[in-house]
């Protein structure tokens, strides 16, 4: 193998599998004498690639980790895995995943060959994960395209569908793609507003990177998680301030009940108290409680013990039937 460049990629394939590999038998693979094996070694050390050797009767070579993450030869097989394990993550928000991942999503997706880019949609529609349930699921491709254009600092133009149902067309500046956990949203300044918006991206469809750059903005907070917090906190129902009297021991309550909803106080031996403030819907309040299995009285808000006498009269009708 005469030619260099391509004869360092072939050797510095070998040595990303986990072996150590004697210099003749990379001399013998390459079909290269073991001195230009040793020649090629020091370029790859040159390039940053930690290259260790041991020393003996039959010396050997092996890629070490090292002090910066140098680039990484994947053959097929790895890289189709590699692209399937990260668009599984990001298409759910699985929580772990964050904006580096969908980074590298990015960057593998745009070098695929398209024989793999095949295998890797195959494996992918083949499949069904379990999610949380609210169906907030993602294409990858919105990701990876979001992804990119944040860090091309590219104009991007979407469709976008907002809570109500209303469908309209948006071309904004993408600032930060931010992971909740359980859901993707895209921090941008929407030129047609003018104004920074938040985007859910499971609503978001047809994204499209227009190539036309722009000088990034300065953000109101200057960090995107804050200003999606701020975003998410003015969008939320009015609070509830909930009051609760339940007929069953504190222990018995805590363990039925979210802990995100407070600590309950004991009123006896069997019974105790809920006082918290909260924003989620009358519906799931209301279901949170029933679901605790014991006799329970409502002392607030008005619109909880309304929707509850409502709800009772409803299933007493349903049971009759």
């Amino acid at each position: 193998m005469t030619d260099t460049p391509a004869r360092l990629l072939s050797l510095l394939s070998l040595l990303q599998t986990p072996r150590e590999w004697p210099g003749s038998e990379l001399a013998e693979r390459l079909d290269v004498s073991p001195r230009t094996i040793r020649r090629d070694i020091d370029r790859l050390r040159e390039l940053g690639y930690p290259v260790e050797a041991s020393r003996g009767s039959v010396g050997g070579y092996r890629l070490v980790a090292g002090t910066a993450m140098p680039p990484l030869l994947l053959d097929d097989e790895e890289a189709v895995a590699i692209a399937v394990g990260l668009r599984a993550g990001a298409g759910h928000a699985i929580e772990g995943v964050d904006e580096a991942s969908v980074r590298a999503l990015a960057k593998l997706e745009q070098v695929l060959p398209s024989r793999l880019r095949h295998r890797v949609s195959t494996l992918q529609n083949a499949t069904m994960p379990l999610t949380r349930g609210d169906g907030s699921t993602i294409d990858p491709r919105t990701l990876t395209v979001m992804a990119s254009a944040v860090t091309g600092q590219e104009r991007l133009r979407f469709a976008y569908r907002a809570g109500d149902g209303a469908e309209t067309k948006r071309e904004a500046e993408p600032y930060r793609l931010v992971s909740t956990g359980w859901r993707w949203y895209l921090v941008a300044y929407d030129l047609g507003r003018e104004g920074w918006r938040t985007f859910r991206v499971d609503r978001v469809s047809e994204p499209f990177a227009t190539g036309a750059r722009f000088a990034p903005r300065e953000l109101p907070t200057g960090d995107a998680a804050e200003f999606l917090a701020g975003s998410i906190a003015r969008r939320r129902r009015p609070e509830l301030a909930v009051d609760v009297s339940f007929a069953a021991p504190a222990e018995f309550v805590s363990a039925r009940l979210p802990a995100s909803l407070g600590p309950l106080e004991r009123t006896g031996e069997n019974g105790c108290r809920l006082r918290t403030v909260l924003a989620d819907s009358l519906e799931w309040v209301a279901l949170r409680l029933a679901l605790v299995d014991c006799e329970f009285t409502a002392h607030g808000p008005p619109q909880l013990v309304d929707y509850l006498g409502d709800l009772g009269t409803r299933l007493t009708r349903a049971a009759a039937r």
